[in-house]
């Protein structure tokens, strides 16, 4: 008996739940949860629809909960490795030549924190304002991503920044936290926090030359590398957040 029915059902409600409440609901339908539960439980934003058609075509082709477990923890191993599936791309902002397309910093970092939902780490040693990136951060913030940018400080600079504050920059966006790194001068008298990326979700990391400057984004000759998937990603957001519980990076004070 053909169940291209229920497995397009299955693959829809994987799809609309997402990776967590797909594997909650794998582990519904192994322990044989009702569509009730299921309705109660999997509470993603307009997934309710599809759990009910994947019950429904349970239901219509004779697919035991059981089985129906296997089919939906196999879509969500496929959604699992195509979220981790690396991608390796070079930006380079400045001139172009016919072997290299240019595409400008600016945008990859508007892009990359567009795409944060949850997480948004981001490390720079200057910082200008600069609207198109204070735009991007603030609606970041409106729909409840948790934003952490560490930045240099003039004193920590030692006089190889001038002007103002760093951290003024990003003045301007609220919920955003800031951090710095928090070197006693006497032992580290010639270091700088000189760190250059953004991480998003622990799944995007941008990692370059450019500062957070409108300078470095759009004018300067920068070069940088776009990493989609994969461990770096990830790891790059847990040694940040390893140096801020072990008190390297303390939060900067206005």
């Amino acid at each position: 008996m053909s169940r291209r029915g229920f497995e397009a059902a299955a693959e829809a409600a994987v799809a609309a739940l997402g990776l967590s409440q797909g594997k909650d609901l794998v582990g519904l339908l192994s322990r044989g949860g009702s569509k009730e539960r299921a309705l109660a439980e999997l509470t993603a934003p307009g997934a309710g629809a599809a759990v009910a058609v994947l019950y429904d075509a349970m239901e219509r082709e004779s697919v035991p909960p059981a089985e129906a477990a296997a089919y939906v923890r196999g879509y969500v191993a496929a959604m699992l490795h195509a979220r981790d599936r690396v991608r390796v791309r070079t930006v380079w902002t400045g001139p172009s030549t016919p072997a290299v397309p240019v595409r400008a910093t600016a945008q990859v970092l508007v892009d990359v924190i567009e795409e944060a939902s949850d997480e948004l780490l981001a490390m720079t040693y200057a910082a200008r304002p600069y609207p198109a990136l204070t735009r991007a951060l603030t609606a970041a913030v409106e729909r409840g991503v948790n934003i952490h940018v560490v930045v240099e400080t003039l004193a920590g600079a030692r006089g190889l920044l001038q002007g103002r504050e760093p951290a003024e920059a990003f003045a301007v966006v609220p919920g955003l936290r800031l951090w710095h790194w928090a070197r006693d001068p006497a032992d580290h008298p010639h270091s700088r926090q000189h760190a250059k990326l953004v991480v998003a979700d622990r799944r995007t990391l941008f990692l370059g030359s450019a500062n957070l400057t409108e300078a470095a984004a759009r004018r300067n000759i920068e070069a940088g590398v776009l990493v989609s998937g994969g461990e770096a990603p990830r790891r790059a957001a847990e040694h940040i957040v390893e140096l801020q519980r072990l008190g390297e990076l303390r939060p900067l004070r206005p």
